[in-house]
């Protein structure tokens, strides 16, 4: 697998990154493991996971795989802290906790360090001096080697990452910002993506197959087996179930009849090639699933192909989005 540097950094990274989401708890050690060893055979190196995935116990199984089926060193290993299970505060950016979830998380998967670092969301209670400050710690400290964000919006990031540059040597830039991105979510086209070019921040896109819409599962009924029929996960599929998500399912699946591909190939190789994307992150239901989506390796877009991609799911830009010369 083709392999890319991290934003503006030394670290190199497989192009299609691992997502461990539903390890531990919709995912056993006999499915993490099988798709463990698929990612791995194929030459994926970055594996994504988070302190609240199943409540810790994505870290724990990935912790419990690394070394026994695949070594330490052939593996990227991100994760992220910084979402608690608390109604009235989702989510705690403060120094002390970060760190603290960081030593748990090294806990967790059995190792001294991990390569990426992020912080999950921005915490509007916490000054962001001391969020970034846990991230400098963390690096000094050798217990991440790399640091990143998630979820922050446009002037969030822009905001952290001009913080972190303003002190070269002193502060760890920001390697990375995690954002969903799909042909079904372009949001951040308004102004992460743009902030992030500018900055050079590489760009992890979260649910790049749309939350499993634009594999085309969910053109005429609702699978059994999906992550839309489940109780827990039916509402995170919901949103990208209406008219024009369909309308744009379908564009990817015509696009696909020409390639003699398949609608997942398409809408992965659409993001895998975005301007500023270093590794759309993909989670599977079993090996099966990961071994589809793998298979986008050696699928390239032609430039008319992701033209009508383009144009079919473009996202509305007005005033202050688009260039004030061409309003």
């Amino acid at each position: 697998m083709e392999q890319r540097h991290l934003g503006r950094t030394g670290l190199r990274v497989s192009r299609i990154g691992l997502g461990t989401l539903t390890w531990g708890r919709d995912t056993d050690e006999h499915d993490a493991a099988d798709q463990l060893k698929v990612f791995w055979e194929a030459g994926g190196t970055l594996v994504d996971t988070a302190d609240v995935y199943g409540g810790g116990d994505a870290e724990y199984l990935l912790g419990q795989l690394v070394e026994r089926l695949v070594p330490r060193r052939d593996l990227v290993i991100a994760t992220k802290a910084g979402s608690v299970p608390d109604p009235d505060r989702r989510f705690d950016g403060s120094r002390g906790h970060l760190l603290a979830a960081l030593d748990a998380s090294l806990e967790r998967l059995g190792t001294d360090y991990v390569d990426l670092w992020q912080v999950h969301a921005f915490d509007p209670e916490t000054p962001l001096e001391e969020t970034l400050q846990a991230l400098d710690i963390a690096v000094s400290s050798g217990r991440a080697r790399y640091a990143g964000v998630s979820n922050f919006c446009g002037w969030q990031l822009a905001k952290a990452a001009t913080w972190q540059l303003a002190a070269p040597g002193v502060r760890t830039r920001l390697a990375s910002t995690q954002m969903e991105y799909s042909l079904l979510q372009r949001g951040i086209e308004r102004e992460v993506l743009p902030a992030a070019l500018d900055l050079g921040v590489g760009l992890l896109p979260s649910s790049p197959l749309g939350r499993g819409v634009l594999t085309g599962k969910y053109r005429h009924a609702t699978p059994a087996d999906s992550r839309g029929a489940s109780e827990q996960l039916a509402p995170f599929v919901e949103p990208y179930l209406d008219e024009t998500a369909s309308s744009i399912v379908d564009a990817v699946a015509t696009a696909a009849d020409g390639l003699a591909a398949t609608t997942l190939q398409v809408a992965l190789a659409w993001v895998r090639d975005r301007p500023g994307v270093v590794a759309p992150i993909v989670g599977a239901r079993n090996a099966q699933q990961l071994t589809a989506a793998l298979s986008v390796e050696a699928l390239s877009l032609p430039d008319e192909i992701c033209q009508a991609l383009d144009d079919v799911s473009a996202p509305v830009h007005r005033y202050p989005d688009q260039d004030w010369s061409e309003l």
